[in-house]
């Protein structure tokens, strides 16, 4: 028994670290952990520096505002362009911005130029890099590693940047004591170099569509579209800005309390955020075990109700070990919750709406924490830090308490792969690609007695058209023939119809294939195409 346990885990390790064996990607993993290590040092360093340029409460909470609002406004752009263009070159161009954002803060800052107002500009603009650099990040993994091995790689993206977590603000602390902020920002700038190096070596294949790419403004609503009809995708939504308004007020109010109200030095300042990200390194080797115990939504209500504990221990503590210990559960808490609502996130989007899907995941995720900044700093300056958290931590438990009934799946349990069983529509021209609206009917013959489960089971089928690509669903019985009925949708154009063909999942195709096993038919059902005519 002792030595099945033991290969059990051999295993398990294997397959935890088997990303690391694809040279890429073991790259790129080094290299991203050295630049959120800089990244990190660069938070401290401007929070740091914001409280030493002013004693508002409100700039201090703009400050995470600032890095959050780009987020906000640009992530389902830069999704629709991470599905439309070559990621690796989107990669390149973020790199480089945020290498020179963080160049230009180091320089003011060394110089003695920077203000308040100079700060939170260029916090804004480097964050602009991040906004859309994130979800081209995100959807490139898939592209780095085999199928199989996807899962690991996902969850050693998050205990890289969770090292970077741990170890930055303690160095960046170091740093600024030593030194000042203009160095954290310089070394973070540094840290860029070997990213945007690896992405230059990277000679990633760049698929073709033999259809016209996608206009921006079309994959939006295309994604948007998406996330509409995807109940699993829905659920994440909710849960995440459920936690994330309230949660974001630790993030808000730390450096403020930090200097002002617990008098620490830079260094101290570092080692708390260190205790946070320790915790959550520690959460994610953890996290594998836990998952196989306990269920993935009991996790994360376990993990919301840490984090209340962490904020209320904020807001009324103010000797440094017991607020770092507080820190350090929360890391656990703050990684059991980011890594199910990522990986529910993940699972519940195909490929070809992946980087849109993940931008709006990271749009409501930023936009409530861009929204808590602001929020929890205001408060703080009107009734002062305690009440604010002390706030904070019962606005937690009431969001857990309204979204229990939406419930994450983060196992994957459909299949998701593109199925490429409809069949190419029967044509005597071939239309435009732009030429639209595009009309399809579906005929089927329905016995009596199988009418209302007919009737449930297309239903079904008209979300996932909708979901597609459909703007308008419709399945009619014919008055004169009572068997026949007739699912109609419209899709914008040619190429979007086309678009669709390759969007069906298998797990699709199951429903389809239970709506047509309604059909009486002596044939499959029989499917007309339409072009709307000028």
């Amino acid at each position: 028994m002792s030595n099945h346990a033991a290969q059990s885990q051999k295993a398990s390790r294997t397959s935890a670290l088997g990303p690391l064996r694809q040279p890429l990607f073991r790259a790129l993993w080094i290299a991203s952990v050295v630049s959120n290590i800089g990244t990190w040092m660069q938070e401290v360093g401007e929070g740091w520096l914001m409280t030493t340029l002013t004693t508002s409460p409100v700039l201090v909470g703009l400050l995470e505002t600032a890095v959050a609002l780009p987020m906000f406004l640009l992530a389902l752009p830069a999704g629709a362009l991470a599905d439309i263009l070559d990621r690796r070159r989107i990669l390149i161009f973020t790199q480089s911005w945020m290498m020179v954002s963080a160049v230009v803060l180091g320089f003011l800052t060394l110089t003695g130029g920077v203000t308040p107002g100079l700060l939170l500009l260029l916090s804004f603009l480097l964050s602009v890099g991040a906004a859309v650099n994130g979800p081209a990040w995100q959807a490139s993994i898939p592209d780095l590693v085999p199928p199989s091995e996807l899962p690991s790689a996902i969850t050693l993206g998050s205990v890289g940047f969770n090292v970077a977590r741990a170890i930055g603000p303690a160095v960046g602390g170091l740093v600024i004591a030593g030194f000042g902020p203009w160095a954290a920002f310089l070394l973070n700038a540094l840290s860029f170099v070997g990213v945007i190096v690896v992405l230059l070596s990277w000679r990633r294949e760049h698929h073709e569509s033999i259809l016209p790419a996608e206009r921006i403004a079309g994959a939006m609503r295309a994604g948007l579209r998406y996330v509409r009809y995807s109940p699993p995708l829905q659920a994440v939504l909710i849960r995440t800005a459920a936690f994330m308004i309230f949660a974001s007020a630790m993030w808000a109010t730390l450096p403020f309390i930090a200097r002002h109200e617990m008098e620490l030095s830079p260094l101290q300042f570092g080692m708390l955020i260190g205790s946070f990200g320790t915790g959550a390194v520690i959460g994610a080797a953890i996290l594998a075990y836990l998952r196989q115990r306990v269920p993935v939504n009991n996790l994360i209500e376990a993990a919301t109700v840490l984090f209340a504990g962490l904020l209320t221990t904020l807001g009324f503590v103010r000797m440094f070990l017991p607020v770092a210990a507080a820190m350090f559960i929360g890391g656990i808490a703050w990684m059991a919750m980011m890594s199910s609502l990522n990986t529910a996130a993940l699972t519940a989007s195909p490929s070809w709406v992946r980087a849109r899907s993940t931008s709006v995941y990271l749009l409501v995720f930023m936009g409530s924490f861009a929204a808590g900044g602001g929020l929890w700093g205001f408060a703080g300056s009107r009734v002062g830090m305690s009440y604010t958290l002390a706030i904070a931590a019962v606005g937690l438990i009431a969001g857990l308490a309204l979204t229990l009934r939406y419930r994450l799946n983060t196992g994957g349990g459909e299949d998701l792969t593109p199925s490429m069983h409809w069949r190419e529509p029967v044509i005597a021209f071939e239309p435009h690609p732009d030429r639209g609206p595009v009309m399809v009917t579906v005929e089927y013959r329905i016995q009596e007695k199988k009418v209302r489960e007919f009737s449930e089971a297309v239903h079904e089928l008209g979300k996932i058209r909708k979901r597609d690509g459909a703007v308008q669903w419709g399945v009619f019985r014919d008055v004169a023939d009572p068997e026949r009925h007739v699912e109609t949708f419209i899709v914008e154009s040619w190429a979007e119809h086309m678009r669709q063909h390759e969007r069906v999942t298998i797990a699709d195709k199951a429903i389809e294939e239970r709506v047509y096993s309604f059909h009486t038919g002596p044939d499959r059902p029989k499917v007309t195409h339409f072009v709307y005519s000028d």
